[in-house]
């Protein structure tokens, strides 16, 4: 059996949402879309649900999850654990059918894990909150939208996309720590393996050895 591999620590740019593949035809994704986040899929979030501009992560628990028994506490512990310098939210469904529960699910989130808790009615709900936050993080930071801009220009997008093993969050990723093509270029393997990895950090450096190596 395969270790479970280390999650991405992908920062979506002003207005986007990076969303665990999973809820891609949910109501939630459905509500974002029309509240005009624009939504990046990735299967590399680890525990997560959702990754959010203000460098927060967020993983939802739903009625179902609680009354299904503790298999969520499970999933909770594995969110808490996970190295990572997001802020990590819990979204919890509060509803008529998981109220007599709640009180103890907040009580293991809050008290034992030391966890951020955020009660929500459902999937709709959880969509207006998690859009306050993306559209709210370009007011509290006005730096923030000229440096994403200038991570989604189409051009360096494209061609960090071409990297065997590099989607469009990968590329997003890399250009939060590495900037410009030149660096890069310039970083080593070891450089890049913190955040895509030894597979991936390799190909990305093959690549520019071998983009590099016929010129002059």
């Amino acid at each position: 059996m395969e270790a479970e591999t280390a999650p991405l620590n992908a920062v979506p740019p002003y207005g986007h949402v990076v969303s665990s593949d999973k809820w891609r035809n949910s109501s939630l994704i459905h509500s974002l879309k029309g509240g005009g986040v624009k939504i990046l899929y990735e299967n590399e979030l680890g525990v997560a649900d959702f990754h959010l501009p203000n460098r927060s992560c967020v993983l939802y628990v739903s009625e179902y999850d609680i009354i299904a028994g503790n298999g969520y506490k499970r999933k909770l512990v594995r969110y808490r654990n996970v190295g990572t310098s997001f802020q990590q939210l819990v979204l919890v469904e509060n509803t008529r059918l998981s109220e007599q529960y709640f009180s103890a699910v907040q009580k293991f989130v809050v008290f034992d894990l030391g966890l951020t808790l955020l009660p929500v009615s459902g999937q709709t709900e959880a969509s207006q909150l998690i859009s306050q936050i993306v559209h709210g993080e370009g007011r509290e930071n006005p730096f923030r939208r000229s440096s994403s801009s200038r991570l989604l220009d189409p051009q360096v997008l494209a061609l960090v996309q071409q990297i065997p093993g590099v989607g469009k969050v990968k590329a997003l990723t890399l250009l939060q720590h590495f900037p410009s093509i030149q660096q890069l270029c310039n970083a080593s393997p070891v450089d890049l393996e913190p955040f895509m990895g030894q597979a991936v950090a390799q190909q990305i450096h093959s690549f520019f050895h071998k983009s590099t190596a016929a010129g002059p």
